[in-house]
């Protein structure tokens, strides 16, 4: 793959999508993009053991490569990069990225080691595949401003692309994960995006930090959730101020996240 990505960044362009496969129409979102503004599209499909803590679905992520592949060539994507984990790690990793400011809040509150998971095979990833461009989604936004941050302070020449959520017909913001959810919790799942929604409303409106918190959370609880964190941050810093609102809460043995920007 180093091989080829040199041949390729020689002539021209490579766009890049990083994903743990099981494609949808999100990833799909982000190949289009990657096949308009670029040369080359390369995408790599590797579910990334790093970033699964203890008791998490690393076993049970879904692995549909088959699948992948023919929805990846019928999008124009020039080179699939499959590893297998003996190929990224070889040996015992013992180098990581890690950026205590971005991890410790949000996600990364209860999956202390994710984001140093990720960030570490995304920085091998840009190292093997070289891309000009790579692209992200918006419902991954905490994963996506810190992958934009890490290639900034460590120097990769990558211009870093965050695209919105692509969403089903009610609303739910397009996830592999969403394929564990039962029937009955499938019906209930889109009150996270509605609670997004409203809290956004109730914000523009003048509505107390808190206030908003309060209520989103018995919209999403009264569904059947429990909520692992409702957050309104600036969404440029993470930090406190009031541009975003991300939400993630458990229904079952399924965790969703997701979030909006508010004007």
């Amino acid at each position: 793959m180093q091989e080829m990505a040199e041949i390729l960044r020689s002539k021209g362009s490579i766009g890049f999508v990083p994903t743990m496969g099981a494609l949808h129409n999100g990833h799909l979102s982000l190949i289009k993009e990657a096949r308009r503004e670029n040369n080359y599209v390369i995408i790599s499909i590797f579910v990334n053991p790093l970033q699964f803590g203890l008791n998490e679905d690393y076993e049970r992520y879904p692995r549909t490569y088959e699948n992948d592949y023919k929805l990846a060539e019928k999008e124009g994507v020039d080179y699939i990069f499959h590893p297998d984990v003996e190929d990224l790690y070889p040996e015992k990793q013992e180098a990581f990225v890690k950026m205590p400011d971005y991890e410790g809040i949000l996600c990364g509150k209860k999956r202390p080691t994710h984001f140093q998971g990720v960030l570490t095979v995304v920085a091998k990833l840009f190292n093997i595949v070289k891309p000009n461009r790579a692209y992200f989604g918006q419902k991954d936004y905490q994963q996506a401003i810190i992958i934009k941050k890490m290639s900034k302070d460590l120097n990769f020449e990558i211009e870093i692309k965050i695209l919105p959520t692509i969403r089903e017909g009610d609303g739910l913001a397009m996830s592999s994960r969403n394929a564990y959810l039962s029937k009955d919790e499938r019906k209930k799942a889109p009150i996270l995006y509605q609670s997004l929604i409203k809290g956004g409303m109730l914000l523009e409106s003048g509505k107390p930090i808190k206030d908003v918190i309060f209520i989103m959370k018995e919209m999403v609880e009264g569904e059947g959730f429990n909520v692992d964190y409702i957050e309104i941050l600036d969404k440029d810093t993470l930090k406190e101020g009031k541009t975003l609102i991300a939400i993630a809460a458990k229904i079952g043995t399924t965790r969703l996240i997701d979030n909006i920007f508010v004007i």
